[in-house]
């Protein structure tokens, strides 16, 4: 049946909360609990002794209450594959509590029944004794009726016995990316029928005319008393403002005409619901359901909602809490929720099964188009499979190699005869139980099943129930049971390649920029392909939050545990730590902030300085823009923006432009003519609270480059024979490896090691570098970069992350401008012939102010060479400085993280930050911190006796990146949790000339051919330089 409960009178019933009713029991809270390694060697029930058992709380996992452990994978099966067969060694919960029936209650005049509306995996139910069923389906609901079996005597004690196993047959079809964790998870209840003449079941549907000025509701509703033809029902449709604008009686169904002054839409953007309040003939129930108006169709290739074609901005959500698992609270899902529709997000995927039902109302009301999916997955037959095609050595590729193990995978269930009633069951409890949410809009048939004749006979099945949604399912390449092309993670040329010969219906990609650790990069690609090609309509990120456990170690300190962690010999490790927002649900990680930005609503470009006015796009499908205001400022190459003007907008319609008048006050300086760069900032926010987000809330934000800077200014060469005291000779001396440049009668001085590279340069108040600048191909790799598709595979065939630079020739000169040190450098690993070689030309001040360092270098391919990497992470300069060096400063993209393929979130602007400050702690620690597009970089040290000067670092060829931190690259890559990090006695600095981008290897793509870093040759200046601190 559908999902709904059952409530005395309408006033209660309009509460939608079921703890006020009196027709509803909760059975929620501290139960016994015993737990054995096998249902063999549970208690049976007339002889157990429940008293003495320990307590556990329900909703619950018990391996988070300390019985067992948790268990992760991700394909893989957690026992051997032997369908529909299961160990006998398989964790059995057995739960126990005595209840209270309410006094109320009248079993002569209702029916009562227990209702489970989640119970991982299977289970069978026991009330005083007395056996009343057994369900199987994890996230699906079941219900019993209990009456006979009640205590209704005194003050009505009952017991209830709940026999729970971790695994069963249906295990089989629940595979997916996930904790293995068990037990009564979502909510267990009693609820309170009449006996007679009960509403039992009912389905809303809404009808929309074609120039969607009318509509109709229309109720049918089921009874148990199904012979009786005296049944009769109520229906009461109350509009969004809250008036009855229509109400009627009927037998089974009855429709309701919604007239055009009383017709609001429903929408994402616009989230109105009607309330619809039923009531059995003798208004003893009555059961309340929220309805939104809308309608979902293909038509000539697109999906259309409302009759608009509208773009899923969307996420895929597992159900997960770091302390509960699976039992997600209420408040923790609308948390969700909120920052989702604060990030811009629209649209949830159910990944990859149906939710708790309280989701299902949060969508509703806040706003979300969902694509509902069954809770089925067998994608574990892959791994037999592919082992069973391996050892035949075929020869074939990667991608036929896979196909063909799809082929087989899908015979052993989704093409299976004997499997069919178990997965049309999981298509009707989905589609059963969720017919009346307003938000679901897409049902789709599960998640890497495979395909076969099984998963055509769901879709078939669905779509004659409900002609009123959409049918999806990623593995029916060819769209031949379903509404519309699905596609896992493909580059922006597969989408292109795509719709080029397929555009007859709508693509989307169920799951793409796989979310793991630093990045995912590319985003902006796929939303300027989303908003420029007709077919393409979204898609949905892998995924919305990590899953790690949180834990505490040895000493207390808390961290977030991932598969290899629990010490199972069958794990996935650290793969389950793949969110936008990480495990806590509160911190957003770097690539969430930049799904915000680069799936705004707003954009702005054409700044037209004559005119006075910028070009505003609304991307929103549904509503204007007048919900919005905007801050306006300028910023200043090198300088705070100035203070900020607040417009109001003009109602620009949805997915239209406008032209928007810039206030003067804000053109004056943009037109005032001079060398620095400028740019128009401009800030929309609400301007009023809504359900999801307080007054001012920031939407959306540009940057526009005043038209007359739109050529770079040249970089700053500094003039290093202008130094104060610059007739003061340095001298240079060569000894024992060591060439010392220092000035007479000064505590200045510049040390090279040439054997090794760089210098350590002491100034008039201390050391400011300790070793470096030290030319470096390889930073330390992520996530994305070690996946299925990153580059992290060839780096490590090519020994990069053990690549070292050494000196091979050196000389030096001095002249009365500068002194010249050349070193010729061969930077490569050891065991390999390949290798980079690259010329570092120093030049350096006499006054030992500044440093200019030309470097110039290419791969050394040499006959019968060892391969050598088609592409390296970076090129740049490393260098150490004293601790003490903790502030820095820049002009560049900031204030948070951004890389080349992942930067659209940060602004250009001035700021500063102390170096721990930059680290950004994800819970499986990798390179981060890196800072983009920076034109000057300048590093302080803290104030002490001697005031020591700040670093100040240009690039001659214009902007670069830089990460500074106090962990080594070997400490980021070998340590396996933030707790563990050891922070080092230096400030580490790497400037990069280039670096690679970050993609979404992890389970995608590498970065995009343009953000990709081909080995090649090279040529660039850093200029150092000495400052008093500001």
């Amino acid at each position: 049946r559908a999902h709904f409960y059952n409530f005395e009178d309408e006033a209660t019933a309009l509460t939608f909360d079921a703890k006020k009713s009196s027709l509803h029991c909760s059975l929620n809270g501290r139960w016994k609990f015993r737990h054995d390694l096998s249902p063999l060697e549970a208690p049976e029930w007339d002889e157990a002794k429940p008293e003495s058992w320990s307590d556990i709380v329900v909703p619950g996992m018990w391996q988070l209450q300390g019985y067992g452990r948790p268990h992760y994978t991700n394909v893989n099966y957690p026992f051997p594959v032997d369908p529909p067969n299961v160990p006998f060694e398989n964790e059995t919960g057995s739960y126990f509590r005595e209840f209270l029936l309410p006094q109320s209650w009248d079993a002569g005049q209702q029916a009562i029944r227990l209702r489970f509306e989640g119970v991982d995996s299977s289970y069978h139910v026991w009330i005083n004794g007395k056996r009343v069923g057994y369900s199987q389906g994890s996230r699906n609901a079941a219900e019993f009726n209990i009456t006979d079996k009640l205590n209704l005597e005194g003050r009505r004690i009952n017991t209830i016995a709940v026999r729970v196993y971790k695994f069963c047959d249906g295990t089989y079809v629940e595979d997916q990316d996930q904790w293995w964790l068990s037990g009564i998870f979502r909510d267990v209840y009693l609820v309170a029928f009449p006996r007679l003449a009960a509403i039992e079941d009912f389905t809303i549907t809404t009808h929309l005319d074609d120039e969607f000025t009318s509509a109709k509701v229309t109720a049918t509703v089921q009874t148990t008393d199904a012979d009786s033809a005296d049944f009769r029902f109520g229906l009461k449709l109350i509009s969004p403002d809250g008036r009855v604008i229509g109400q009627g009686e009927g037998n089974d169904q009855v429709t309701i005409d919604i007239a055009q002054a009383d017709l609001k839409l429903w929408s994402a953007e616009q989230p109105a619901l009607y309330k619809v309040l039923l009531s059995s003939g003798s208004h003893s129930q009555v059961v309340p359901q929220r309805v939104g108006i809308r309608r979902v169709e293909v038509r000539n290739g697109n999906i259309l909602f409302n009759g608009q074609p509208i773009i899923f901005y969307g996420v895929n959500r597992h159900e997960h809490h770091p302390t509960m698992g699976r039992a997600v609270p209420c408040e923790a899902t609308r948390r969700d929720l909120l920052l989702m529709k604060r990030c811009n997000i629209n649209a949830i995927r159910t990944s990859h099964q149906p939710q708790n039902p309280h989701f299902y109302d949060l969508a509703d009301e806040l706003g979300f188009y969902i694509i509902n999916e069954a809770d089925l997955e067998c994608h574990g037959f892959y791994k037999p499979e592919r082992a069973i095609l391996d050892a035949k050595n075929l020869g074939l590729s990667r991608v036929e190699a896979r196909e063909a193990t799809y082929v087989e995978a899908g015979k052993w269930l989704s093409g299976n005869p004997e499997w069919r009633a178990a997965y049309l069951d999981r298509a009707e409890q989905l589609v059963e139980r969720f017919k009346n949410s307003t938000s679901s809009i897409i049902w789709s048939m599960g998640n890497e099943a495979f395909y076969g004749e099984n998963i055509a006979a769901m879709a078939q099945w669905v779509k004659k129930r409900d002609p009123t949604r959409l049918v999806h399912y990623e593995a029916d390449l060819e769209a031949k049971d379903t509404d519309m092309y699905s596609r896992m993670y493909y580059t922006i040329d597969e989408l292109k390649e795509h719709i080029a010969n397929r555009n007859d219906r709508p693509l989307i990609l169920c799951e793409y920029a796989h979310a793991m650790g630093n990045g995912p990069g590319g985003l902006k690609d796929y939303i300027d392909a989303y908003r420029s090609e007709k077919s393409l309509q979204g898609g949905f990120i892998w995924q919305w939050a990590s899953h790690g456990l949180l834990q505490r170690s040895s000493s207390g300190q808390p961290f977030y545990a991932y598969g290899s962690d629990f010490r199972q010999a069958l794990n996935d490790s650290d793969f389950v730590m793949d969110g936008m927002l990480w495990s806590d649900h509160e911190r957003p990680s770097p690539g969430l902030i930049e799904y915000k930005k680069v799936i705004e609503p707003v954009t702005v470009d054409n700044l037209d300085l004559a005119a006075g006015t910028v070009s505003i796009r609304n991307h929103l499908f549904f509503s204007d823009l007048a919900h919005l205001e905007a801050s306006v400022s300028v910023t200043v190459q090198d300088q705070k923006p100035t203070s900020s003007v607040t417009m109001a907008l003009p109602p620009i319609g949805p997915s239209s432009s406008g032209e928007v008048e810039i206030p003067e006050e804000i053109l004056a300086p943009l037109r005032e003519q001079s060398e620095e760069n400028k740019w128009l900032n401009l800030s929309f926010f609400l301007h009023s609270e809504v359900s999801w987000a307080p007054r001012g809330h920031e939407v959306a934000w540009a940057q526009i480059k005043a038209p007359a800077c739109l050529t770079v200014s040249p970089a700053v060469t500094p003039n290093i024979t202008s130094d104060d005291e610059s007739s003061i000779k340095a001298e240079v001396k060569e000894a024992r490896g060591r060439l010392v440049i220092s000035r007479p009668g000064h505590n200045a001085s510049i040390v090279f090691d040439l054997a090794r590279g760089g210098f350590r340069w002491a100034g008039e108040a201390g050391v400011t570098i300790t070793r470096g600048p030290e030319l470096s191909i390889y930073r330390g790799m992520t996530q994305n970069d070690v996946g299925f598709g990153g580059d992290g595979a060839e780096w490590k065939r090519c020994l990069l992350q053990i690549a070292r630079s050494w000196v091979t020739k050196h000389s030096w000169t001095s002249n009365d401008d500068a002194i010249s040190v050349v070193s010729e450098v061969r930077v490569g690993p050891p065991s390999l012939t390949w290798a980079v070689r690259a010329r570092l030309e120093y030049t350096i001040s006499h006054s030992l102010q500044s440093v200019s360092v030309r470097v110039t270098g290419d791969i050394e391919k040499r006959k019968g060479s060892s391969p050598w990497p088609t592409t390296i992470p970076r090129i740049g300069l490393d260098m150490a400085l004293p601790r003490s060096y903790n502030t820095v400063n820049w002009f560049g993209r900031g204030p948070g993280e951004c890389y080349r393929d992942k930067k659209e979130a940060q602004r250009l602007g001035l700021y500063e930050s102390k170096v721990e400050d930059l680290h950004v702690p994800y819970e499986v620690p990798q390179e981060n911190g890196g800072r983009c597009d920076v034109d000057w970089l300048k590093l302080q040290a803290a104030g002490g006796s001697v005031v020591s000067p700040a670093l100040e670092i240009r690039m001659a060829q214009g902007p670069f990146s830089f990460v500074a931190r106090h962990h080594t690259t070997q400490e980021l890559e070998e340590k396996t949790h933030p707790h563990l990090l050891q922070e080092c006695d230096d400030t580490l600095l790497y400037v990069d000339h280039a670096h690679h981008g970050l993609g979404s290897g992890s389970c995608g793509p590498p970065p995009f051919p343009h953000d990709r870093l081909y080995m090649g040759p090279f040529d660039f200046t850093m200029h150092l330089r000495l400052v008093d601190i500001d």
